[in-house]
């Protein structure tokens, strides 16, 4: 989980300055895909192969997939100033958000064009689509390990591009399998069921990035933290007799942050107790940036919600 830079709540801004190393392999990989499409236009023009050309829009999409995860990427390392002040993390997060929606168009795309194609097969050559396909095969693979480099381990908007690039991989050999098999035995279902078990496994996980972006665009709570679990833990420490106005974010797919009025004994000393629920917080939910308030039995009006002061 990295960076446990200042404490307080404010001054985590001052890391990672904009060298990003990562950036030249995601510019290769884009290089790559855009020759590629520029290869199976004409192949697939001089084959006959609508399979080549819209293969071929597939890899152009994939580089747009990884055109805007780099730029995404650019713009999150950007760091916090005046007008954004928690900086620009969820610029990521935004990208993740269209590259996994494109996914799922792409997968849904793919089962509509398989089943047109298996109703109304078209003559092919064969042996242009097979090389064509392998050396798409070679430029996919490339891509998905440039981009894997790149961050796709540790990095959602990353990751969403990674699976174009995987897709696009397996959509390949797919091609491959297919394409030998119309030639020798002229076997046109299998295309079909391929297209279709592809589709489903982009569709699959288009569908999972989406979820996970839309939450952390939501303030959702982290999946792995439990609201309640957190209060009950603040409340058994010996001076806290309340928390109240609780909020748990996550800023992009690292960064949690915690927020909350604590009603505590009267009379203490709240630097220490500040400290020692901050400690609380990081150690067993592994929570870093915590901005808590703390108020004194004494100071609550009666009509609030809070508990025995």
């Amino acid at each position: 989980m990295g960076q446990s830079h200042g404490h307080h709540g404010h001054s985590h801004h001052h890391h990672h300055h904009h060298v990003d190393p990562n950036s030249k392999y995601l510019g290769l990989a884009i290089a790559i895909n855009l020759a590629l499409s520029l290869a199976q236009v004409l192949g697939g023009l001089l084959s006959g192969s609508l399979s080549l050309v819209a293969d071929a829009l597939h890899n152009f999409s994939d580089a747009g997939a990884l055109i805007i995860a780099m730029v995404a990427r650019k713009i999150g390392l950007r760091p916090a100033d005046s007008s954004h002040s928690y900086g620009y993390k969820r610029a990521e997060i935004i990208g993740t958000l269209i590259n996994s929606s494109t996914l799922i168009l792409v997968g849904l795309y793919l089962c509509y064009e398989s089943i047109l194609r298996y109703l109304d097969p078209q003559p092919i050559d064969g042996w242009i689509v097979v090389i064509v396909a392998g050396l798409a095969l070679a430029v996919d693979i490339a891509t998905a390990i440039l981009t894997y480099i790149s961050g796709a381990k540790s990095n959602m908007n990353l990751r969403a591009a990674f699976i174009h690039n995987v897709s696009d991989a397996m959509a390949s050999v797919v091609v491959i399998i297919s394409g030998t098999l119309i030639i020798f035995f002229q076997i046109y279902v299998i295309d079909l069921i391929a297209t279709i078990a592809i589709s489903f496994y982009v569709i699959y996980h288009g569908l999972f990035l989406v979820k996970k972006a839309i939450r952390i665009l939501m303030q959702s709570v982290p999946e792995d933290l439990d609201l309640n679990e957190i209060k009950i833990a603040l409340c058994q420490t010996a001076d806290v007799v309340n928390a109240d106005h609780v909020h748990l974010w996550q800023l992009d797919d690292k960064l949690t942050f915690f927020e909350g009025h604590l009603i505590v004994k009267d009379g203490l000393d709240r630097k220490s107790v500040r400290k020692q629920l901050k400690q609380l917080l990081e150690s067993r939910f592994e929570i870093r940036h915590a901005t808590i308030e703390l108020i004194e039995c004494k100071e609550v009006d009666g009509d609030t919600k809070s508990s025995p002061c």
